[in-house]
């Protein structure tokens, strides 16, 4: 068979901007700060409990929804935080990931012809994951500088088909978050609606200024039609293990889980077994100052830069507006700035169907002190 014999389900999709701009740092050297992982370690505690389970022979098949203990912890933690107790057997699942997870419940309920409704700038993989599905995505641009949903136009998206909508905050790539206000209207706009939620809150633990995370959780009348993700990898500085959960009320699970059993049947289980011991620490309490206080440090250390910004409200990204240096588009600007000034970053555009005119880089302050330090030294020079 030939390649031209095949026809792709996902013609328009390409090499992510990720993949491409993560290359370019390795080629020309540069200070990695387009991705979104750490590059300091993993906690040595956590470290030490994965290798004490996989020596003592945690190494075959996890159940398919999860290590009961670790599922226990992720309903003790949810009450604890949010006030909203999840049943461990019913309506958690752990995932090999938080992508996974949105994979696995667009999958379970997106028939042909299902609206979706995405905000844009979104995580790349929302719209391929509707469109192998079937489903047609629906786009509600936002833009900058503040990012800000306008909830009457929103509501203007909203049909007789539309099945499901995906929210993001912290929102990636954006570093804002949803406010009470935000969801009470998303609330008003869905009640006595059969319209169905995807909340991506993988970064749920990192937001600033003394801010609080909202939740659906929060919202009776969003959490009842909610399947909500979140990310170990994203808590505990360790992205390559890939692991997440989700929690849905039972009659969304159900769902969810016919499905998750053929895409990845359960996740890694030496993690499972540490994790469910090391989140008896609640160690997740201390990132919001320890994220906010490299935010902080890398945006004192671009003080005289030409770059603009509004501190990150959420995630461990920044914008930077780079229209006081160039007006070149986006990509053509971070790849010049990848191998010229040697630091490499994610343009915006590639979070957009149609992009606007807008000239935002991202960056990720996920980074040691001194990465975040040699990196804005660079960036000042422009």
């Amino acid at each position: 068979m030939q390649a031209e014999q095949v026809q792709s389900k996902l013609p328009a999709v390409g090499t992510t901007i990720f993949t491409i701009m993560s290359a370019l740092a390795n080629e020309y050297k540069a200070i990695n700060l387009s991705q979104g992982f750490p590059d300091f370690e993993v906690s040595e505690e956590l470290i030490s409990l994965v290798h004490e389970y996989m020596k003592k022979g945690f190494n075959q098949y996890a159940p398919m929804a999860g290590h009961p203990a670790l599922r226990e912890q992720i309903a003790l933690k949810t009450d604890k935080i949010y006030h909203r107790k999840y049943n461990p057997d019913t309506e958690i699942t752990i995932t090999s990931g938080g992508t996974q997870a949105i994979y696995t419940a667009i999958a379970a309920i997106v028939k042909p012809g299902d609206e979706v409704i995405v905000i844009e700038p979104a995580y790349d993989s929302y719209v391929p994951a509707i469109l192998l599905n079937g489903g047609i995505p629906v786009l509600y641009s936002l833009y900058g500088p503040d990012f800000k949903i306008d909830w009457t136009e929103f509501a203007k998206l909203i049909s007789h088909k539309t099945k499901l909508i995906i929210i993001n905050t912290p929102h990636n790539p954006a570093g804002t978050i949803f406010t009470e206000e935000d969801l009470n209207s998303l609330s008003m706009l869905l009640k006595d609606t059969g319209i169905l939620i995807i909340s991506d809150e993988v970064y749920e633990h990192i937001i600033f200024d003394g801010l609080s995370h909202q939740s659906v959780i929060r919202f009776p009348e969003l959490l009842n039609r909610s399947f909500v993700v979140f990310s170990f990898g994203k808590t505990y500085h360790a992205t390559g293990w890939k692991m997440g959960y989700c929690l849905a009320p039972e009659y969304l699970m159900k769902e969810f889980r016919k499905v998750h059993q053929f895409l990845v049947f359960s996740s890694n289980t030496p993690l499972q077994h540490a994790l469910a011991e090391y989140m008896k620490n609640a160690n997740y309490l201390e990132l919001p100052s320890f994220y906010q206080n490299k935010r902080d440090f890398f945006l004192e250390m671009l003080h005289g830069s030409g770059f603009s910004f509004t501190p990150s409200k959420g995630s461990y990204f920044q914008l930077l507006d780079y229209s006081g240096i160039s007006n070149e588009k986006d990509t053509e600007f971070a790849i010049k700035l990848t191998r010229e000034s040697g630091v490499a970053s994610i343009p915006l555009s590639p979070f957009y169907k149609t992009p606007p005119d807008q000239h935002y880089l991202r960056f990720c302050f996920a980074k040691k002190s001194e990465t975040l330090a040699s990196a804005a030294e660079k960036l000042r020079t422009l």
